[in-house]
């Protein structure tokens, strides 16, 4: 294989897996799927390719749309709660995410309430927000009309505004809530985590059958103030916590010796936690482990 080939692709890859991974919520998979697409670069006649990049999106989309007819009959026998896998975004690898919407665009809010969407209204959702493709450009890449992909496009942003998370970047005010949390979780102090949690918050844990978590959702400041600190006190003996971004806000990874034991990623509105998504698949957790620990 050409190095000119694969100098060029690595100038595309960023991109690539940001797109792979807002379409499949799997930093796994999206890697598989742009290393697929490499391939398929690599093998290609380059006369027959005019724009690199548009021509590399429509095939990653592609390959997407494929993967995700078969990820969701998995998940329909996915043991629990589905969350996406989490991913560590202070290092770049999502892109620059300098603005409100740039991180609500990754957060494990969006991923979630991406799910809801047919493979296609994903990919064009996908697209248009997170990419800014036009209309055009994105019939091209899924060999729709124009008409079709405004239709589908309205038809997404409808069904993910009904839920859309009002999400609130302040740094500063993310970390004070997050050990804030940490403290009263060891503390026990129930009471003071009750005061950190909205009215309607919600606890999401995802074990996937291979660890143990609760099957549904917890709801309500009492009962998710009992569960963790629940938890903390019957799990948490010998472990460690760090602070990483995790999908474009303050998170918790949480450590057994040298291997990550879970990710925790906050949703935060009016000043309090509003839904906290522990994702604990040890599946789940490989590829944001490679993240926190290579150099």
């Amino acid at each position: 294989m050409s190095s000119a080939i694969a100098d060029e692709f690595e100038t595309h890859r960023p991109r690539l897996f940001g797109l792979a991974y807002r379409m499949l919520g799997s930093a796994d998979e999206a890697e598989d799927t742009v290393q697929d697409a490499y391939l398929r670069f690599s093998g290609t006649d380059r006369a027959g390719i005019e724009h690199p990049a548009a021509w590399l999106a429509k095939v990653v989309t592609n390959l997407c749309l494929n993967r995700l007819t078969s990820a969701r009959a998995r998940r329909e026998s996915y043991v629990g709660v589905w969350l996406p896998e989490p991913v560590v975004t202070s290092d770049g690898t999502l892109g620059p995410l300098e603005s409100a919407e740039q991180r609500e665009a990754v957060s494990l809010a969006m991923l979630v309430l991406l799910e809801r969407l047919s493979p296609t209204e994903r990919a064009v959702y996908v697209l248009r927000e997170a990419f800014g493709y036009g209309h055009r450009e994105i019939a091209d890449a899924l060999d729709l009309t124009e008409a079709n992909s405004r239709q589908l496009y309205r038809r997404a942003v409808r069904r993910v505004s009904e839920e859309r998370p009002r999400f609130e970047p302040v740094p500063e005010q993310q970390e004070e809530l997050v050990t804030s949390f940490i403290t009263a979780a060891r503390d026990g102090d129930l009471a003071g985590l009750e005061k950190l949690l909205t009215a309607d918050v919600t606890f999401s844990s995802d074990g996937g059958g291979k660890v143990r978590a609760a099957l549904r959702a917890v709801e309500g400041p009492d009962k998710v103030a009992r569960l963790v600190a629940g938890v903390v006190e019957r799990f948490t003996a010998g472990l460690a916590f760090t602070r990483p971004e995790v999908n474009g806000a303050q998170g918790l990874a949480i450590w057994d010796g040298d291997a990550l034991f879970g990710m925790i990623a906050f949703e935060v509105r009016d000043g309090l936690i509003s839904h906290v998504r522990a994702v604990m698949n040890p599946d789940k957790l490989d590829f944001a482990q490679r993240q926190l620990t290579q150099p």
